[in-house]
């Protein structure tokens, strides 16, 4: 019940104060008209339906400004003169790799609201949607919480726990004012050998079909306007896990962006099925492969191809949200730039990034447009795709971010749920006279290359493209869990087994060094699926000495069967993230060690491509092979 006006004229006048100042402020926001927006515009009108308001802004717009919205640039080629923005009316930004990273979300949402004034500026005031690779936790974060990569999620068997995930990283992502995340990839790794298997759930297509629905509802939410949703994206469409060995004709790359050679049934069953989970879980967004497919026709590029893009995905799929090409993807399909954008857009490609030459692109469109060669009804497809996607978010109605939720990013709340997950990944391998789990009371010597290295724990799109050895992220490494799990043990750590050993048990926790895409390509470079040198001897000194665990961080199985002779425990940590008290966990008993090979462990890397089910199947260890302790 409201107060009365003799008890309203006794509150103090600190308190009319105030109420004086809500007034003014409510009479102002009524007032406020965004430069560039028509007051009175259909488009405007926020309890419309959408579909009504993307037809009634369609009409009012130019070509150009109708170009502008399929454009995405990077925020390293926009900084030259931000006024493109306004003046060729961009549609999309996006982060690519390491550029322009803030420390802070408050950093983070005052870049973002400076590029989002000038989009504003334009005649018709269209609002930029902006998107990171936040692909596992917002690493472009320092403070965030980065979560195990897929491979691991995968490992734990458990797409509730995955959409959780999601859920924390579409939280942490969009109160920093990004609206779009570059995830998840549902990809289907069938050779280990390849760089991006970390961001596979597996070789078998049922594990992706089971992740995709819960991971898009978890960034997306129930409502994409809230500052805990992301727009997600699917990629990459369609069939980049399945290339060949040596296909790649990308720099040095031998596997990433090659050629996917399958009959179309296989493609469908294999690499097709989870983005029909995807698209009937709402995704908004899908990404294209920069890799191609040979369905006994000769080699098409994914980019290029008109009846998976369209036919498929829009048609028989019914996707009702728009495809964004990779990363200078649209480049790739011709060495004449005018055949690749046309091919692209007749394609089905909704948006392109660019991501450098965003005024080549603009008016190369354009000329195909006024040519002929690309028509405006699909152009209208087009935009009406991405503004449908823009409304969804609330883009319009709240164009600025909203950072009211930035006091949970890192929390420990969100950490607890990557700890889960890094514990619920671990998959043991061997165990023998049941060494683990481990009382927590041994003294315990700890070696090689991840036991102290937040940064190996990350592994790529962590920080930067490929990630780094040296961290930008808070976090736990794995001895650090090992100490705060187990803090009654005596723990002795050398890195390279230097120091005598000695104690109950040895830890040597062996690992990958840190990579992305094709740069990961088993024997494009220094990557070779095999235990370094430094951490080999560590464990012949280690586990010659005393009953030990090897413990791998890695993207993908190694080459180990060669050392462990004298292994008595052998545990698959994956990429854990940024919690390494989620590796200590099962090692303590704390939680059981429940993971499951979400690929085939090969004997030698030379057995790839392997995969369950094939003829002559003989790995190290099987798919789905994982023992469980209580």
């Amino acid at each position: 019940m409201g107060a009365s006006l003799p008890a309203l004229l006794r509150r103090p006048a600190i308190l009319w104060s105030a109420l004086a100042v809500a007034l003014v402020a409510a009479v102002i926001a009524a007032l406020v008209v965004i430069p560039g927006r028509s007051s009175g515009a259909g488009y405007l009108d926020a309890d419309a339906p959408i579909a009504e308001r993307v037809e009634d802004l369609l009409g009012r717009m130019t070509i150009e400004e109708k170009v502008g919205q399929m454009t995405q640039a990077t925020v390293a080629a926009i900084d030259a003169d931000p006024g493109h923005i306004t003046d060729l009316g961009i549609g999309s930004l996006l982060n690519g790799g390491s550029d322009a990273l803030r420390d802070t979300p408050e950093d983070w949402a005052e870049m973002i609201d400076g590029y989002q004034r000038a989009a504003l500026d334009s005649r018709l005031g269209i609002p930029l949607l902006y998107g990171v690779d936040a692909v596992h936790g917002n690493a472009t974060l320092p403070t965030a919480v980065i979560f195990p990569h897929n491979i691991g999620l995968g490992a734990a068997h458990d797409p509730d726990l995955a959409g959780r995930v999601a859920a924390v990283t579409a939280a942490e992502t969009r109160t920093t004012g990004v609206h779009w995340t570059f995830a998840p990839c549902i990809c289907v790794a069938r050779d280990s050998r390849w760089g991006r298997t970390y961001e596979s759930f597996g070789e078998d297509p049922g594990l992706a079909i089971e992740y995709a629905g819960p991971i898009v509802h978890g960034y997306q939410g129930d409502d994409l306007t809230a500052n805990t949703s992301v727009l997600a994206t699917a990629k990459h469409f369609v069939g980049d896990g399945g290339t060949g060995y040596g296909t790649s004709t990308t720099e040095n790359y031998l596997l990433d962006q090659g050629i996917t050679t399958l009959t179309e049934d296989e493609l469908r069953a294999i690499h097709l099925a989870p983005f029909v989970e995807a698209v009937d879980a709402g995704v908004g967004s899908v990404m294209v492969t920069y890799s191609s497919n040979d369905l006994g026709q000769g080699p098409l590029k994914n980019h290029a191809d008109e009846y998976l893009i369209t036919d498929v995905l829009k048609g028989e799929l019914g996707f009702e949200g728009f495809v964004v090409s990779d990363w200078q993807g649209v480049d790739q399909i011709s060495d004449d730039y005018a055949v690749s954008v046309r091919t692209a857009i007749n394609a089905g490609i909704d948006m392109v990034m660019v991501p450098f030459e965003y005024e080549l692109f603009v008016t190369t469109l354009l000329a195909e447009i006024e040519s002929g060669g690309v028509s405006e009804d699909r152009i209208d497809d087009a935009v009406s795709r991405i503004l449908t996607q823009k409304f969804a978010l609330g883009l319009f109605e709240q164009p600025y971010s909203d950072t009211t939720g930035s006091d949970a990013i890192g929390s420990e709340e969100h950490r607890l749920i990557a700890r889960e997950a890094a514990a619920a990944s671990q998959t043991l391998l061997r165990n023998e006279n049941d060494l683990l789990p481990l009382s927590g009371d041994e003294s315990i010597y700890v070696a090689g290359s991840g036991a102290d290295s937040l940064g190996r724990q990350l592994g790529g799109w962590s920080g930067s493209w490929q990630g780094s050895v040296q961290a930008i992220h808070e976090g736990t490494t794995i001895l650090e869990g090992l100490e705060a799990v187990a803090p009654d043990a005596a723990i002795t750590y050398s890195k390279n087994a230097s120091e005598p050993v000695v104690g109950d048990v040895g830890i040597v926790v062996v690992a990958e060094d840190p990579y992305a895409e094709g740069v990961g390509d088993a024997g494009a470079g220094d990557h070779d699926m095999r235990v370094s040198e430094s951490d080999a001897a560590a464990i012949e000194t280690v586990c010659g000495a005393i009953d030990c665990v090897v413990i791998v961080v890695s993207g993908r199985p190694i080459e180990i069967e060669a050392h462990l002779d004298e292994v008595d425990a052998l545990v698959a940590a994956w990429l854990p993230g940024s919690e390494g008290t989620g590796v200590a966990d099962p090692l303590f008993g704390l939680t059981p060690y429940d993971g499951r090979l979400p690929v085939s462990w090969p004997r030698l890397l030379e057995d790839e491509p392997l995969n369950v089910g094939d003829a002559d199947y003989d790995p190290l260890y099987p798919y789905g092979y994982g023992l469980q302790t209580t």
